[in-house]
Parts: structure tokens; sequence; C-alpha cells
């Protein structure tokens, strides 16, 4: 029986990047715990992509608005077209779970852009804009809505927006027929806490808030009732530090473990990477380990799909450094030379079809 093949692809911001190469595509060994580099995309400062739930596209943000791709079979991207989102660079987006809708979250101008997508993935028109409103508590830099994520529950029914800038995530209603949204309600994060990425478990039935200023994660349960209204309970705060650390330090990554038994984040500033261990019943996370990535500024923080090996994207020194990891244990050890990348900011592992 043949093993799964596996590629990650891996987006960068290309300022001052002559070559403007924004995606990377890697062949991965999942039992050595390394990457190869195949192939590289040309495309302006791809901050950040998805991957389509039914697996046969990419999207990625990049100058121009959104970019859309066909998957290859070998993991390669084959480009199918690019579409505007009417207002400055998005910094995030995601699908629907029927990946009839792209969603695009502006940091710079907190606009929040629906675009409808075609049969053949390619990105269409804009169905809906809005642009949050509010004043912040930071003046030097939150005295305005930044929008961070925005991610659809998994019964596909609310979209979820954090907006990093106001302490608070806007839920909404999606109208699957229209891709018009319609405001519901907010979940308040603590002050000057700056809620930046969000994940739902594997059932739905629990959402994690990674803030990026006070570096912790919030746990909450989601419901929805009979008149189909939303609920979120808080269950749980957990912080993504150890108790010492550096003085200076900021959250980031938010990622799940191929299999949801774990979830990771990174604190820039600090340098480390932290992993938690999920309670599937519960939801409760519990810290296995808190350690160095040996690399500065860890935008993004992955495990392997055999969560025997981590890699971690560091934004500031260029590098991906790869580990290998002891859940029981709590460590990590480094794994060979760094990869060289420029500005690193985000990774997706995706499994090749036909690969058993």
């Amino acid at each position: 029986m043949a093993k799964d093949k596996y590629v990650a692809y891996v987006s960068s911001y290309t300022s001052g990047n002559n070559a403007k190469l924004g995606i990377s595509v890697f062949d991965v060994d999942i039992e050595a715990g390394r990457m190869n580099k195949k192939e590289q995309v040309e495309i302006t400062n791809s901050s950040y992509i998805t991957i389509s739930h039914d697996q046969k596209h990419l999207y990625s943000i990049t100058d121009f608005g959104v970019e859309s791709y066909d998957i290859c079979p070998d993991g390669s991207l084959k480009v199918l077209n690019n579409a505007s989102i009417n207002g400055m660079r998005g910094c995030y987006l995601s699908t629907d779970y029927d990946d009839k809708f792209l969603f695009v979250a502006g940091y710079h101008d907190a606009k929040l852009t629906v675009l409808k997508l075609e049969k053949d993935g390619s990105v269409g028109e804009i169905t809906d804009e809005i642009y949050h409103k509010g004043l912040g508590s930071i003046a030097e830099r939150n005295f305005r809505p930044h929008l961070n994520c925005v991610k659809m529950t998994r019964d596909n029914k609310f979209l979820l927006a954090a907006d990093l800038g106001m302490d608070h995530i806007v839920v909404y209603r999606v109208n699957h027929i229209t891709g018009k949204l319609s405001q519901l309600d907010i979940i308040h994060s603590e002050q000057e806490s700056a809620p930046r990425h969000l994940k739902f478990s594997a059932d739905g039935k629990y959402l994690y808030i990674v803030h990026e200023l006070k570096s912790y994660i919030d746990v909450y349960e989601y419901s929805v009732d009979k008149n189909d209204i939303p609920s979120f309970e808080k269950i749980q705060n957990i912080s993504t530090l150890n108790d010492y650390h550096a003085s200076v330090t900021s959250a980031s990554a938010l990622n799940w473990s191929v299999d949801f038994n774990y979830i990771l984040s990174s604190n820039a500033g600090d340098n480390s990477v932290v992993v938690f261990s999920v309670d599937k019943t519960t939801g409760l996370l519990t810290k296995v380990l808190c350690l160095p990535v040996s690399g500065d500024y860890p935008k993004d923080v992955a495990l392997f799909p055999d969560n025997k090996h981590l890699v971690s994207l560091n934004h500031e020194s260029n590098t991906m450094t790869l580990f290998n990891v002891d859940m029981e244990k709590g460590t990590i050890v480094m794994n060979g030379p760094e990869i060289q990348v420029d500005r690193p900011n985000c990774i997706i592992f995706h499994k090749l079809k036909n690969t058993k």
C-alpha cells in the first residue's frame, strides 16, 4: 500500500523581492520531517492562503485582491483567475463549507468582503461589502477597527469576523443564496487583548480565539437555539506563554493538528511555539510544551501530519526551522538545517489524492 504523500504551501510577503515569488510549494517527507522546494509561484504579497473544503482549489491574498488556483495532482498550482476586493489589500481569507463564497478580512481598511465562487473554483463578483466602524482603546495602534480573521461555524450557518482593533468578534448570518451578511451578535474580548485568529473544533462545538496582545487563548462553547440564534459561552482562558518569557511578546498563529488532537500557537518576541492537547469531550486545553523556535518572529507554526515533527515560519529571520516533537516528554529538538524563505507568513499541508 502506497504511503500518503503531502505537499506544503508557504505564502510570503514580496515587498522588496524583485522576483515576486509569493508562494512556495514544497514536497514533504513525513518520516524525515523535512521539506524540499519543488516550485515557486509568482504572486505579490501572498500574506495568507486557504484551500477549498473540496481540496481542489487554493486561494491567496495578493496586492490586487485575491487569486485562485487549481491544485494539480502533483500538488503544483495552476492559476485560474484574480479578482478585486474593491479595497485595500486583505490579510486573511476563507471559504464557506459549500465552497460557494470567499470571505476576505481587511486589516488596513477594516473591510469584510464576500465574493462568489464559480463552479470551476474561480472567483466571481462581490456579493457584499461591510466596513467595521468604531473607536478602540490604544491610540498608537488600535484606535480603529482592524479585521484580522473571518471563519464560518462548521454548521455553515454563521460567519465570525475577528476585529483586532475593537477587541471583539462580530457574528454574521450568511444568506447562502445572495451572499449577503446580516449582523446577529458580538463576542466581546478583554479590552486591549486583540483577538487575532479563530478556529473551531472538528465537531464544531468549541471555538478557540487567540489574542495577540495579551497572549492567551479563550475557549467558547458554541450552540444554536430553536430560533436559530447562536450562543457562545466562555469556558476557558489559557496563556500561550510560560511563566518566564520575553517582556514584549504577542501571540500570532493558531493551527490544528490533522487529527484535531492538538492546537498550536506561536509567540513573537518570545520567539516560541506552544502546543496544547485538546479534550475533545469538554473542549478544554492542556499545555504540552512551550519552547523556542530558533528564529525571529514566528508568524505561523504547524505540526506535520504525523504529529512527530513541527515547522516554524520565522518572518523576520527569513527562515523555516524544523523540529522533532515528543508529545509525551513535552520536547522539541532541532531537525536539520533551517530553510531559507523570504518573510514567510502562512503554511498549509495538503494531502495529494490517489496516494493510497
